[in-house]
């Protein structure tokens, strides 16, 4: 309730005032929604022990971590998923088939974490840790810091968010350089000119952007001479949800003070974009990956009520719930129905779901 509730004593003369509080989901409900997921998980697996294997190891990994997180970790499912991750660690300590090089060794790495109960996976850990840190740009350019999809190939804010928990999951230092580094790439990803982010692009940035961050710094530039949908007519890019949400819990996961000027204008944004009805800037397009990075961020942010520009104040775990709940399918999977960015795939969309209710769960 956020009405204020007044109750005088006439015997002592006391006025008693309830105030505002978190109404967090019922563990028992947060449970009900996850098993569901589950189950269905527990149908899609390969007898290999992987999901959707086209995509090489990302998805089991996806997978695997939401079902250890929610407290599975003893299910014979995830011993199969393990199993068929470990046959994906490379020579070179990095873990992954085909491509996707530094995508599938930075969510398999966490996979391992979650599931290091006994110290089994420390070799396996470091060693992806200090793959993955092969893998980072240091040329003297926008792109230094950052890290793509795999080998050296463009950077992109996604990635190098999923690089920076991989390597702190590893417990690599916050102060270590390669974590430095990632955050000089994360910040001139932001909409907000600076010290660091002196790029052309980013002194075009609307109010309307300002503090967002955008996915892929090299978009302004154009490819193959193809203006991207992301640029604005000024000149400048278009700042999104997801990513905004993964450059915030970048910057709170590596010991960013919340007072930081990024910190507090990326806030400044989702505070005039809060919403779980779309990803902002892009729709539906990587909703569930919306999802799962707000949950990381929120959770990191440590505020059980976050209040919007308006002064309107969120119960952001009961507000996840419920969208969540009410996109959940019969059969307890996810599907978005934007197909973009893989998550036509129910398996993928539903392992980011379970990984969102891990942390409303928290």
């Amino acid at each position: 309730m956020r009405l204020l509730k007044f109750a005088a004593c006439a015997t002592l003369g006391i006025l008693i005032i309830s105030l505002p509080t978190s109404a967090a989901p019922k563990p028992a409900d947060v449970n009900a929604a996850t098993e569901k997921a589950v189950a269905f998980l527990k149908t899609k697996q390969n007898p290999d022990g992987s999901y959707v294997a086209k995509f090489g190891p990302g998805v089991t990994a996806l997978v695997t971590a939401g079902l250890v997180r929610t407290g599975h970790g003893d299910d014979p499912a995830v011993k199969k998923a393990m199993e068929y991750l470990e046959k994906n660690i490379q020579a070179d300590g990095g873990i992954y088939n085909k491509q996707l090089e530094n995508y599938t060794t930075c969510v398999a790495l966490i996979a391992f974490k979650e599931a290091n109960t006994t110290g089994q996976y420390d070799k396996v850990i470091a060693n992806a840790a200090k793959y993955l840190k092969s893998l980072q740009i240091k040329s003297d350019d926008d792109s230094f810091g950052g890290v793509g999809y795999g080998g050296k190939g463009r950077p992109d804010l996604s990635n190098t968010g999923f690089f920076v928990d991989a390597l702190l999951a590893a417990g690599v230092p916050k102060d270590d350089q390669a974590i430095k580094d990632a955050l000089i790439f994360v910040t001139r990803c932001q909409n907000l000119p600076g010290e660091v982010q002196k790029s052309a692009w980013a002194a075009k940035t609307s109010a309307e952007d300002k503090g967002g961050f955008i996915y892929d710094p090299s978009a302004a530039a154009g490819k193959g001479g193809k203006k991207s949908d992301r640029v604005t007519a000024a000149g400048g890019l278009r700042s999104e949800g997801g990513m905004t949400y993964t450059g915030l819990k970048s910057f709170l996961y590596a010991g960013v003070d919340k007072k930081d000027p990024r910190v507090e204008a990326a806030l400044t944004w989702i505070k005039k974009h809060y919403t779980l009805a779309e990803n902002p800037g892009m729709g539906d397009a990587g909703l569930f990956y919306y999802y799962h990075t707000f949950a990381k961020a929120m959770s990191a942010l440590g505020e059980p009520m976050f209040e919007d520009a308006a002064g309107k104040k969120h119960d952001w775990k009961q507000e996840l719930f419920d969208t969540l709940t009410k996109a959940q399918a019969a059969d307890g999977s996810w599907t978005n129905k934007n197909p973009g960015f893989g998550e036509g795939s129910p398996e993928l969309a539903t392992a980011f779901a379970i990984l969102a209710l891990s942390y409303i769960g928290k």
